[in-house]
């Protein structure tokens, strides 16, 4: 069945704002010609000279770094802590970041025990002498990790971890929003932040072009830059020989931000969004996501998951390893993000060069998902319909007030245009004094005719009845109906029900547990009519 819009067309006319960002980068920083058996050996035997690589040979490089590392944090008078098991190491972050007012600079060093791909040496026998001899092997190990966590002063935050077991592989963890931030900041260009965002900004042409001016070659500079700031485990003639690290990307997010001009209105459209993706998951939509074709016989998992974290709803797609999510950021914004975990699932190589075609075909991707994803109603146009017939408005230049929904009169006054829709001759002041006055359980006498006008009038101005040409009487128009209909049959079968049912002890629980999904029901069958 076709539907009738796309998410894509709903929001264009709703969003003040959008961006499309580079988000979180996890980078490996590896040495490339060290990540196996034959390259470990002949880095120690050929370039150092070693009759065999051992452990030894491998703490003669290890056990100097780890002192450096303390001796940089008694210099520099930083906290060397040690990460508890299930402590939650961005928040000891912030804890520091909050009490640091330097533009630039490492905030603590912290240590953890974590997993990691290790090269062992182990002793072999040859089978013709019996001799020993050692011998590499990769295996995985329980060894220690040391993070510094410090603020650059174009990039913002970020962390770099160094492994304590030789090659002393590391990561860099750093974020594109926050370096958006600060150069608009250094620009001099007003701007309203998200937690990992932007909300609004003055020039946001600006904008964009700063978040697609992160380059390689600006994050390969950062990382030159604090390698020659940290203590580093290779000295200067192992560098000098060609064996340096280089960038590879381990993880990357990539946001389109959609900033709406009512929140409200933001979160009602994305909870039905919610309602009308959740197949969509399916192998044939995500070859048009990602403009791949997926074969038959492809062996990975297409799934749609429905993530309620800290009661955030999001909705995630899996393609191979990366996935799709899309939630609503802050009850203020529309965030769409690729979080590529393995490059290759895209035909991509890993290497930070390789960015650019990663960020390209990422944020293809984020727009094609709004293109793909249906909806069946408008949900933003209801509210927006529901707050101008509920508050008071501007209309030809004559201030018109509010229909509350729930108000005793109003109520009565759909109740009435029910009553005269299907007069021929249409109603008159009278009519409608007379209709009131058993609805409101009163006297002809306390609904004068003046009041009757004012109420006439606002119902004419917000064209929910029309006047005949040349006459004192009225017709229901067919947003009047509507309107009558929704008022009156929501609050007798549905609200004043429920508020009835509530005050009866035994019939509270059980209503508690169905009024969801009762309400559900009506709306399903208000959209099936």
């Amino acid at each position: 069945m076709s539907l009738p819009t796309t998410v894509a067309d709903v929001i264009q006319n709703h969003v003040t704002l959008t961006v499309e960002c580079l988000d979180r980068l996890y980078l490996n920083v590896i040495q490339s010609r060290l990540q196996t058996e034959r390259g470990i050996a002949y880095f120690f035997q050929k370039h150092r000279g070693e009759a065999f690589a051992t452990a030894k040979t491998m703490a003669a490089i290890t056990v100097p770094f780890l002192e450096a590392i303390e001796q940089f944090a008694r210099s520099e008078g930083l906290d060397l802590i040690t990460f508890g098991r299930r402590q939650r190491k961005d928040e000891v972050a912030r804890e520091y970041l909050a009490k640091f007012h330097q533009p630039e600079g490492i905030l603590f060093v912290g240590k953890a025990q974590e997993r990691a791909t290790v090269v062992r040496t182990i002793s072999q026998k040859n089978p013709r002498t019996g001799r020993s001899y050692p011998w590499l092997q990769k295996s995985t190990a329980m060894v220690n990790h040391y993070y510094f966590y410090g603020v650059d002063e174009d990039f913002g935050p970020f962390f770099i971890k160094f492994c304590s077991y030789f090659p002393c592989n590391a990561k860099l963890c750093l974020n594109g929003h926050e370096y958006v931030k600060r150069q608009l900041a250094k620009e001099g260009i007003a701007f309203e932040a998200l937690d990992n965002g932007i909300r609004s900004c003055a020039d946001p042409q600006r904008l964009q072009q700063i978040c697609a001016g992160l380059t390689p070659a600006k994050i390969q500079a950062f990382w030159q830059k604090w390698a020659k700031r940290l203590p580093h485990p290779f000295p200067a003639k192992d560098r000098a020989a060609g064996f340096r690290y280089q960038l590879f990307v381990q993880q990357a997010e990539f946001a389109r931000t959609q900033v709406f001009d009512r929140p409200l209105s933001g979160r009602l459209f994305f909870e039905q969004v919610l309602r009308d993706n959740i197949d969509l998951g399916r192998p044939q939509n995500m070859q048009l996501i990602f403009d791949r074709r997926i074969p038959h016989n492809t062996k990975t998992r297409f799934r749609t998951r429905l993530v309620t974290h800290q009661v955030i709803p999001s909705l995630w797609l899996d393609y191979k390893r990366s996935f799709l999510k899309q939630y609503f950021k802050e009850a203020r914004a529309l965030r769409t993000e690729l979080v590529v975990n393995h490059t290759r699932d895209f035909g991509i190589g890993k290497a930070l060069d390789n960015l650019p075609r990663l960020r390209e075909l990422a944020f293809a991707a984020n727009r094609r998902l709004l293109h793909v994803q249906q909806l069946s109603h408008d949900p933003i146009l209801g509210e927006e319909t529901f707050q101008t017939m509920t508050t008071a408005q501007t209309v030809a230049g004559q201030r018109v007030s509010g229909l509350r929904f729930g108000d005793p009169m109003v109520l009565a006054l759909f109740t009435a245009l029910l009553l005269f829709r299907h007069a021929v001759r249409g109603f008159s002041n009278a009519d409608l004094r007379q209709t009131l006055t058993p609805l409101l359980t009163c006297s002809a006498n306390d609904l004068k005719p003046g009041r009757m006008t004012y109420h006439l009038r606002r119902l004419r101005l917000r064209g929910l009845i029309e006047r005949t040409p040349k006459t004192h009487r009225y017709q229901v128009s067919e947003a009047g109906l509507r309107a009558a209909l929704f008022y009156v049959c929501s609050f007798s079968r549905v609200i004043r029900p429920t508020e009835g049912d509530l005050n009866m002890p035994m019939l509270r629980d059980r209503l508690l547990r169905d009024v969801s999904a009762t309400i559900e029901r009506l709306l399903s069958q208000t959209r099936a009519a």
